[in-house]
């Protein structure tokens, strides 16, 4: 049992970082209806401007690899950077009325030059953040947790809070969530639309980048690292319900844990499948996911 528990534990944290991510896919694609496929590697790419900040720059605090403060600039760089993808790519097939396969493959491609760039920069070897071992605490009797873990979890609930209160008491919030629903009356309204679409890539991109500076606390810094979780995100956004931010955040925890509670009765090598047949299931029972989709 003991197991189990620990392995939850995990579950939990890996669910911070997934359930984060695909806040900010199933956010972009509500309002941009297309999916983005270079969302995982902005993700990496935000891990390795952390790396550049903490480690090449020397900021590195004692304990945690990558502060509150120190977390701040990599997230103004890919807000900023995921704007002026916008304004450089997908504006311009937005005019041309490309289709959302047109903006899908686009995105692709973006993700690959992201990728491209980043090998040739810092180069294909693994990085971390913070050489050895980080001793684990225990919280219940013998289930352990690290220190850096904890900050995982707790940025992740901190980051919620902020993005129900921004979507629902501002209105920059409720005009994101008109323009999500019929961006043809929102326009009508008096909404401007290439605003809200900037500050939708703003707000994801800041998303992102806060899941990849986790992703590179928890693991090894590599590059292909945010490409491999695009299709655990994806899964997490169809299983809470295509453009619902809350349920891409708990489909996230559901695909988490589930891989890794899995393994107490399969090889390891096995648990990514194991969401995906949940995925499968609750689109024969569920199709429009937990929550139902907004979209």
């Amino acid at each position: 049992m003991e197991n189990i528990l620990q392995l939850a534990v995990y579950g939990i944290v890996i669910g911070s970082i997934i359930g984060l991510g695909s806040m900010g896919l199933t956010l972009s694609y509500g309002v941009t209806k297309f999916a983005n496929f270079a969302h995982g590697d902005i993700m990496s790419l935000a891990m390795y401007f952390a790396y550049f900040i903490v480690v090449d720059l020397g900021l590195m605090g004692p304990t945690i690899p990558a502060s509150p403060k120190l977390c701040t600039k990599p997230i103004i760089l890919l807000a900023i950077f995921s704007i002026a993808v916008d304004k450089l790519i997908y504006k311009k097939l937005r005019r041309d009325k490309s289709n959302i396969v047109t903006m899908a493959i686009a995105s692709l491609g973006v993700g690959i030059i992201i990728r491209a760039a980043v090998t040739m920069i810092w180069g294909p070897s693994a990085r971390t953040f913070v050489p050895g071992i980080h001793e684990a605490i225990p919280i219940v009797g013998n289930i352990l947790i690290k220190p850096d873990q904890i900050f995982i979890v707790g940025l992740t609930l901190i980051v919620t809070l902020v993005m129900y209160y921004l979507l629902y008491h501002t209105k920059l919030g409720k005009a994101m969530r008109a323009t999500a629903d019929n961006p043809d009356l929102a326009a009508i309204s008096g909404i401007n639309i290439d605003n809200i679409l900037a500050y939708t890539w703003a707000i994801t991109g800041a998303l992102t980048a806060v899941a990849g500076i986790m992703l590179g606390i928890q693991a090894q810094v590599y590059i292909n690292l945010g490409f491999n979780l695009l299709l655990p995100m994806f899964a997490a956004v169809i299983l809470g319900g295509i453009g619902n931010p809350w349920g891409a955040l708990i489909g996230g925890f559901v695909v988490a844990i589930s891989s890794e509670v899995s393994t107490a009765w399969i090889a390891t090598g096995y648990k990514p499948a194991v969401p995906f047949v949940i995925l499968i299931i609750m689109l024969i029972v569920r199709p429009r996911g937990i929550f139902g989709s907004n979209i």
